[in-house]
C-alpha cells in the first residue's frame, strides 16, 4: 500500500513537473509577445511621428539653399520679402498698387501689361509671400501677419501713407487681413476670385454645405484636414495612397471652357513648369501646405462680420468673380457681397477661376478700382 502510494506520488510529481515546464514556456511566450507588441507599437509611433513631420525648408541665401536673385526688403522680425516692381517709376506714379499672388504663384505673376500701367500712370509692386519663391518662410504665418507684411513692404519702399491692394485667389486672405488690421493704410481694394473658407460662421449652414458638397471628394478632404487636424496637413498632402489636393498633385482639369483654354495656352508657353519650380524651391510645406492651414483653418475673425472701415465709402472695395468658378463658388461670393453692402461686386458670366487672364479684364479691374467705372453691385 505504501509502495502504491509512492508510485502515485512519483507519477503526480512528473505530471506537475511537465505542467510546470509548460507553464514556464507559456509565460516566456507571453512575455516575448508582449515585448514584440511593445516594440512594434513604439516603432509604428516613431514612423508615424516622422511621417507627419515636414522637412526643414531650404532657405534662399543660405549655404545649401537657392541663390537670391531678386531685390528683397528686410522686415522688423528679420525675415526677407522678395519683390518685383513694374509700371512707371513710383516717383512719378499717380497710383501705387501692391498685388498678392495666388496659390502656387509668385512675384513674377504679372496681372497687368506694361502698356496699361504706363497709360494709367500706375506703379505696381508684387512680392513672394512667405515661403514662396525667394521670400523667407514664416512658421507663425497668419491672416494678420499677411497684412503686416504688406504694410512693412509699403514702408520699406516708401509708398506713402496710403496705397492700393489687389489680391488674387489664395492671395485674398492677406487682403481681408488688410481690411481688418490696417484699413487706415488703404486707398482702394480689389479682391479677384478670393478664396473662401467654407466654415466662416457668417454663412448659412445650408448654403455653405451645399457648395462644399459640390466639390470633388478629394478636394473636400483637402479642405477638411487643415481645419480639423492641421498637424496632419503635410502627411495628407504628401502621401500617395489616397488622392489629396488636385492642385498640389497637378491633376486639376478645369471644366469651364475659358479656364481650359487659358490653362492650355499657359502650359504651352513653357512658363508653367519653370514658374512652379522657382515658386516651390524652398519646400512645399512652408509655401503650399501652410497656405492651406491658414486659409482653411480657424480664423481670428469672420470677414462677413467686418463693419465698413471707410466713412462715406471713401475707399472703394471690389470683389470680382467668375460665374462658373469651380474652385471658388460664386454662390458664396454673392452672399458675402450681400452681407457687406459696402463692397462693389462684379460677376463675369460664363467665366471661371482664371478670368483675370481674359482679354480686357485687367483693364476693367483697374479702371473700376481707380476711377469708379462699373462701380455698381451687379452681375456684369
Amino acid at each position: 500500500m505504501a509502495a502504491g502510494n509512492r508510485r502515485v506520488s512519483a507519477a503526480s510529481a512528473r505530471s506537475h513537473t511537465r505542467k510546470g515546464k509548460s507553464g514556464s514556456r507559456s509565460a516566456i511566450s507571453r512575455g516575448v509577445w508582449k515585448k514584440l507588441a511593445f516594440v512594434s507599437i513604439v516603432g509604428f509611433l516613431a514612423w508615424a511621428y516622422n511621417a507627419i513631420q515636414p522637412p526643414p525648408p531650404v532657405i534662399c541665401g543660405t549655404p545649401n539653399g537657392p541663390p537670391v536673385t531678386a531685390p528683397r526688403i528686410r522686415l522688423q522680425d528679420g525675415r526677407h520679402l522678395a519683390y518685383k516692381e513694374s509700371g512707371v517709376p513710383k516717383e512719378r506714379a499717380k497710383y501705387k498698387i501692391i498685388t498678392t499672388h495666388g496659390f502656387m504663384g509668385s512675384r513674377n505673376d504679372s496681372l497687368f501689361s506694361e502698356e496699361l500701367l504706363e497709360e494709367l500712370s500706375i506703379y505696381v509692386v508684387s512680392f513672394d509671400r512667405p515661403g514662396y519663391g525667394e521670400s523667407d518662410p514664416h512658421p507663425n504665418r497668419s491672416v494678420r501677419s499677411g497684412a503686416l507684411d504688406i504694410e512693412g513692404l509699403a514702408d520699406q519702399l516708401d509708398l506713402g501713407p496710403k496705397f492700393y491692394v489687389i489680391g488674387i485667389s489664395m492671395g485674398g486672405y492677406p487682403i481681408w487681413g488688410c481690411l481688418r488690421y490696417i484699413p487706415h493704410r488703404l486707398a482702394g481694394v480689389a479682391l479677384l476670385a478670393p478664396a473662401i473658407n467654407y466654415r466662416w460662421p457668417g454663412f448659412p449652414a445650408n448654403l455653405s454645405k451645399k457648395a462644399y458638397c459640390q466639390q470633388p471628394l478629394q478636394e473636400q478632404w483637402a479642405l477638411r484636414v487643415p481645419y480639423y487636424t492641421p498637424w496632419l496637413t503635410y502627411w495628407w498632402m504628401s502621401q500617395k495612397w489616397l488622392p489629396s489636393s488636385s492642385l498640389i498633385q497637378g491633376t486639376w482639369k478645369p471644366l469651364n471652357r475659358h479656364d481650359r483654354e487659358l490653362a492650355i495656352k499657359f502650359a504651352a508657353s513653357g512658363r508653367s513648369a519653370e514658374r512652379v519650380k522657382a515658386t516651390l524651391q524652398q519646400g512645399v510645406f512652408e509655401s503650399l501646405h501652410r497656405e492651406l492651414m491658414i486659409m482653411f483653418g480657424k480664423w481670428d475673425f469672420d470677414p462677413m462680420e467686418l463693419s465698413n472701415p471707410f466713412p462715406n465709402n471713401a475707399v472703394p472695395v471690389h470683389i470680382w468673380q467668375g460665374g462658373e468658378d469651380e474652385l471658388v463658388p460664386a454662390s458664396l461670393q454673392r452672399y458675402i457681397a450681400e452681407r457687406l453692402s459696402w463692397i462693389h461686386y462684379h460677376e463675369i458670366p460664363e467665366a471661371g477661376h482664371l478670368f483675370v487672364l481674359m482679354d480686357g479684364i485687367p483693364s476693367r479691374i483697374l479702371r473700376s478700382l481707380l476711377f469708379g467705372e462699373e462701380s455698381q453691385n451687379s452681375v456684369n
